[in-house]
Parts: structure tokens; sequence; C-alpha cells
């Protein structure tokens, strides 16, 4: 008996002393280099570390230096100067499953072609670390990180886990090529819904802060966003800035407050922008809301040639459409100032009140052709039930036919411009007049227009100016139909006889003052010119009694003096 006793006593010591080696072998380089070099030749996975430490101040914890860890043939998903392991008696049941994990000062790769990993922890902590995420979805990258996942369960696909409570600050951030700094994430991953019950940074010289959910589908819920003092630059054009929205399977915003923001891009930017918008759902470029609210105003707004100065919009949101409770803007040296409702049901637009007071307004070069253009599907029909217009200059740098009309005025009723995505007059009745007007180069006096028009035709029903000694007067009826057929008549006393000159009508051989009356037809098509379909016949008499008839057809003059002038004798005083 005494000889097992002291067999067994030796084979404890001999145990003890190669324990005793192995630990402290391991806690040198060799020893590290063996145990690397086993995992690496008996895994999946490569691993370098330079050494072990352990302390008996803290006997459930081991230290691994230098960490370089991965899936063979991939880039390492850890980098780390030291990863802090420490231990519980879950080991003896499940030795790769620790306690907590600690990773410190090193760099942390998120690639779901990592995972899973052979082991988990209770909870994994971080300390100025950084991490990157170009493959999941969130092109994400980080820096001096420092938080915590609890549980850490990495799954097939998923490093971080499929349930998780996530606690996580980091000195820098870029998300979707967003920056962002003294970044703070608190949430929770349930599968593939992830929520962040608290997110707050500084990002473009401002912050953020908020919360939300990320659902299974990518669908988000947005509960609550707040922009302060945000100042953003961006390379992309405004609808391509809100594209990746219209991506998304649905967004839905409880709440975003948006205070004193500068944002810019190409050929467009609003500075000092406050904006809050309630209870609206976005879904694939549409929009759903059962009492939404919109709220903003700034600054100045740029969008192209169009530049607005403190705009201010309030609207409401429901299933039937949009209640624009008010948009004012000063605009071009004016203002603009309107109300009405957007009706979802035949995407009609009605303005209950648009007014246009003081304009300086030029028309773009190519209004005529964004005249003809289709308007977007959201817009089939626009009617402006009051309408006026206060003291306006609008110009027409066409160098074919310029125009200008100085102080204009004007009102209008039920006034319907847009009909099946087309502009045009197509209903109601206005009247407009100027102090001036040029037309192609031709001045006159106090132009007065009134018309009406329906569903077949628009009746000119008003058009005079005085010009010279004299007065125009036309009156016109233009078909409601493709080829816009107009029949016109013109009458003129007392006016330069060839005023007519710089609208069209060839030069007449005879000159001065005098009456003219013009009856003329023709269609003013998009797609064709004016004057081939051109009909017509003017009379001229001048002050010398001097009578021209001529005839147009399909744009071609003819015609002669069908009267000279009359030469009265004088008397012989006596």
């Amino acid at each position: 008996m005494k000889f097992i006793g002291k067999l067994l006593l030796v084979v404890v010591i001999v145990l003890l002393v190669a324990m005793l080696t192995c630990y402290f072998l391991l806690q040198t380089r060799w020893g590290a280099t063996q145990v690397s070099k086993w995992v690496s030749d008996n895994s999946d996975y490569h691993l370098t570390f330079e050494a072990m430490d352990h302390r008996f101040s803290s006997p459930s914890h081991v230290l691994l230096k230098n960490v370089n860890f991965g899936r063979k043939g991939k880039p390492a998903t850890l980098d780390a100067k030291m990863v802090d392991i420490g231990l519980s008696s879950r080991q003896l049941t499940d030795p790769l499953h620790a306690d907590t994990i600690l990773l410190q000062d090193g760099t942390l790769n998120l690639s779901p072609a990592a995972a899973p990993l052979p082991f988990k922890s209770d909870r994994l902590q971080l300390s100025n670390m950084a991490f990157n995420s170009p493959t999941t979805g969130w092109d994400l990258s980080a820096q001096r990180v420092t938080g915590g996942v609890a549980p850490w369960e990495p799954v097939a696909g998923n490093v971080i886990g499929s349930k998780a409570q996530i606690q996580m600050s980091a000195g820098s951030l870029t998300l979707n090529g967003v920056p962002a700094s003294n970044v703070l994430i608190q949430g929770s991953i349930d599968k593939d819904v992830v929520t962040l019950t608290t997110i707050g940074a500084d990002m473009a010289r401002g912050s953020l802060t908020g919360d939300a959910q990320r659902g299974a589908d990518g669908s988000w819920v947005v509960n609550n966003l707040r922009l302060n003092d945000i100042r953003l630059q961006s390379d992309k054009s405004l609808l391509d800035f809100f594209a990746p929205l219209t991506t998304l399977p649905s967004l839905q915003i409880g709440r975003v407050e948006v205070t004193d923001a500068r944002l810019q891009g190409p050929e467009w930017a609003v500075t000092d922008l406050d904006l809050s918008l309630r209870n609206l759902t976005l879904v694939k470029g549409d929009w759903k809301s059962e009492d939404g609210r919109l709220s903003m105003n700034a600054n100045e707004f740029i969008y192209g040639s169009l530049h607005l100065f403190d705009p201010i919009l309030n609207a409401n949101f429901s299933p039937q459409g949009i209640e624009l409770q008010q948009f004012t803007s000063r605009w071009e040296n004016g203002m603009v100032r309107t109300s009405g409702n957007w009706y979802r049901n035949g995407n009609a637009l009605v303005l209950d009140d648009a007014a246009f007071a003081g304009l300086e307004y030029t028309l773009p070069d190519n209004w005529k052709q964004l005249w003809m253009d289709e308007l977007p599907p959201w817009l089939n029909s626009l009617v402006l039930k009051k309408f006026s217009a206060s003291r306006n200059l609008v110009i027409d740098i066409d160098s074919t036919f310029p125009w200008q009309l100085t102080a204009l005025d004007g009102y209008g009723d039920n006034l319907q411009l847009v009909r099946e995505r087309q502009w045009g007059v197509w209903g109601g009745s206005a009247k407009l007049n100027a102090a001036a007007a040029t037309f192609n180069r031709v001045d006159v006096r106090r132009p007065s227009l009134a018309l009406n028009a329906n569903n077949s035709t628009v009746n000119v029903t008003e058009l005079s100016a005085f010009t010279g000694q004299g007065l125009l007067e036309t009156r016109a009826v233009v078909a409601q139909t493709p080829d816009r057929r107009v029949n016109l008549s013109l009458n003129g006393r007392g006016v330069p006889v060839n005023v007519l000159q710089e609208w069209g009508w060839p030069a007449l051989p005879i000159s001065g003052n005098g009456n003219l009356q013009l009856t003329a037809s023709g269609s003013v098509r998009a797609d064709a010119p004016l004057k081939p379909s051109v009909n017509g016949e003017l009379q001229v008499l001048n002050a010398q009694k001097q009578q021209v008839k001529q005839s147009m057809h399909g744009g071609v003059v003819s015609g002669a003096v069908v009267a000279p002038p009359v030469e009265t004798p004088t008397q012989a005083t006596p």
C-alpha cells in the first residue's frame, strides 16, 4: 500500500510539474507559437498571438497579447493588442463559452463570411477598438469604439449573433458614406429586428439624437429624430440625396425635428432650415398618413433656377390627401402666397387662393417646352379657385419674339391650368392688365386681356392696348383641340399702319397712322410652326387716304394699294 501511495504521489507531482511547465511555457513566445500552430493545423481558422499572461490576482482571467484571428483564406476577423478572456465554472461543460471576452486596442471586422465562430461569451466588451462591416448592407467603419454585446453568440452570417443587447460609443464613425463623431448607440438585436433605443452623434458640425427600429424586411420605424445645427455638403443632386428613402420597403416617421440646418448640393441648397414632421409613412416612392403634419421654414431655398427667400410651409396629411394650410415666400423680388388641397383621388391640386405681388420674373429659356411637357403623375389637375396678381414685371428674352409686361395686375376665378397632366387654360375666367408692355420691340400702353374657358374653347373677349396715337382691340377664340385652331379679329384706330410688321405680317407699301382691320385663323400646334397655317385678310387705310388690302394664305401675302392718295386743289388768294 505504501508503494501505491508513493506511486500516486509521484504521478500527482509529475502531473503538477507538467501542468506548471505547460503553464509557464504557454506564457512564453515558444508556447504561444505552439498553441497557435496547433489551432491553425486542426481547425478552419488561423490564430497567432505572442504570449499568454495569467495573474493569480485575477485567477479567472487569461490575457492573450497581439492576437490575430480569422478564417483561413479570409481577412483577419480580429487583430488586437490584448484579449482578456474571463473564465468560469461553465468551462467544465462548455469549454469554448467564456464568461467575458474583452478586446483592446485593435480592429474587429464584422464580415458575415467569418461567422459562425467556435467560441461564445456571456459578454463581449470592446475597448479602444475599430471595427468595419463593409459587406453587411451597412457600410460601416468606426474608430475608438468602447462598449459591449451581451450575450455574444455568433451564428452563421452574423458575427454579433441573433439575439443580444448592444451598448457602444465611438469616437468617429462613417455609415454609408456619412461621417459622425462622439457616437452613442444603445439597443438590441432579435434575429433580423434591430431596435436602437438611443442614438446620439455629432455630425456635419451639428448633432443627432433619436431612436428607431429596423424590421426583418428592411423597413424602418423612426420614433423620434432630432437634428440640430447640421451643416452638410453633398455631391448628389436633390433627388439623388433623398433617393435612398425611396428604396426602403417602408419608412415610418413618428417625429422628426430639424433646427437651424444648412444643406447644399449641386444646384440646390437650403439655409437656416427649421422643420417638424410627424406621423408620415413613406412606402417605395409613395406615402400614407392618418394624421400627419409638416411645418417648415427657411431663410433661403435654391433648386436650379428656383430661388426662394423666407419660405414658410404648413401642411396636414390624411388618407384623402394633403391640406396645404399655408405657403408663402419671397420670390423674384416679390411675394407668393397660396393655400389649398391636394387630393389623392384624381391627383388633383386645388388652390383656394393664389397671389403674386411685386415679382420681377424672367421666364426660363425653355419655358415653351416646359409648357408642353407632360407633368408628373401626381399632378393630373390644377385649379385656382381665386387668383390675383399685383404690380408684377414679367419678361421673356426669347430673341425670336421678346416681350415684357410692366406693372401687371389681374385676377381669376376657377382657373383650371392643368388637365390630364398638360398645361393649358382648360376652364374658368381671368382678367389681366398692365401699365405698359413691349411685344417684339413694339411698345404698347395699358394692355388688357379678359378671357373665359370651357372644355371646347378659350374665348378672348377682350385684348386691347394703346399704341402710337391709337388703340388696338382684338377678340379671339382658341379651340381646345390638339391643333389649337385660333380665329381672331383685330381692329386698330389711329395706330401706325405697320404695327403688325414686328408681329409677323410683312411690311406694307404705305406708312403713317391709320385704321386697320385684320381677320385671321391658324393653328398653334406644339409640333409645327404657326405661320404656314395662317390665313387672313388685312385692310388698312392711312391718314393720306391710302388703302391696302392684303390676303395671307399659308403664310404667303398677296395684295396691292387699291386707292392712291387724293390731292385737294388749293385756291388762289384774291
